[in-house]
């Protein structure tokens, strides 16, 4: 899965520090990233490959080298390098720099969502010994938030249940698994009967807990359950979300693209191993 980066090592811990020159600094432009790619493969900038007069703000480290960011304005160019949407981290190679770019993705776009207080109104500021910001005015803290999401391997014998999304509701045209957001006092098993019932109205049973995985794309941590039919297998399914939920027999799962994310991981154990 996308955080599968060994022997690459992911530090997660706040230690900001100068910049060396060897660091990588993630420029963003908006939301795009820049990147150069040659033979296949992913490079970021060095934080003295260019000159920016912004101070880069440290994000986290993998092995031993920082990694920084910064933002330039719209309309701004580097030659030979391009600038890229988030979704092109879903293919990047290295593997760990897929991960890296995405993770950058992740804290970049929550910095920017929070510049100013949700309770006061007024402009934050980036704290300077933990990784949030606070208000300027009522000194109220927030800290990146990150909502768990069930994915939900339904089972019936030789079975597995495989939806697609409503394009209205999600660009993702692939099969997937069911999947949704824990609400407010809600448990995650309980989140998981209820997606269940809400997307194709059926009944499920003996939950398992499988894995869980960090997914930037959308600031989620998804976890993952397996779990069996429980009564009537016809489906009804959530028009509003999805366009299609459809029994597979072990054998007939279609491909998957890759091993990147939880649900392909899930679906590609039940082809092997079962639920």
């Amino acid at each position: 899965m996308i955080q599968d980066i060994a022997p690459h090592k992911y530090h997660v811990e706040y230690t900001p520090c100068t910049p060396t020159s060897e660091d990588i600094l993630f420029i963003f432009r908006g939301s795009d990233i820049l990147v150069h790619e040659e033979n296949g493969r992913t490079w970021f900038p060095a934080v003295g490959g260019f000159d920016i007069k912004s101070r880069p703000v440290f994000l986290f480290r993998i092995d031993d080298t920082n990694i920084f960011m910064t933002d330039v304005d719209e309309g701004v160019c580097f030659e030979g390098w391009n600038f890229v949407k988030p979704e092109y981290f879903r293919t990047a190679a290295p593997h760990w720099k897929a991960f890296a770019g995405i993770t950058a993705v992740q804290l970049h776009r929550w910095y920017a969502e929070n510049k100013f207080c949700s309770r006061c109104g007024a402009k934050t500021k980036r704290g300077t010994r933990k990784r949030c910001v606070i208000c300027t005015e009522c000194g109220k803290t927030v800290y990146p938030r990150i909502s768990p999401c069930v994915i939900v391997a339904l089972t019936n014998g030789d079975r597995i249940m495989l939806t697609k999304y409503n394009k209205s509701h999600s660009p993702y045209r692939r099969y997937s698994l069911i999947a949704g957001y824990n609400e407010v006092g809600e448990t995650l098993e309980d989140t998981v009967r209820r997606e269940v019932m809400e997307e194709v109205g059926l009944r499920v049973k003996n939950i398992k807990y499988f894995k869980n995985q960090p997914w930037s794309f959308s600031d989620t941590l998804l976890v993952g359950f397996f779990c069996e039919l429980d009564g009537d297998d016809t489906p009804t399914v959530d028009e509003d979300e999805l366009a299609e939920a459809t029994w597979f027999k072990r054998g007939d799962i279609p491909a998957t693209q890759s091993l990147l994310s939880l649900t392909n991981t899930m679906i590609e154990h039940f082809r092997n191993n079962g639920s």
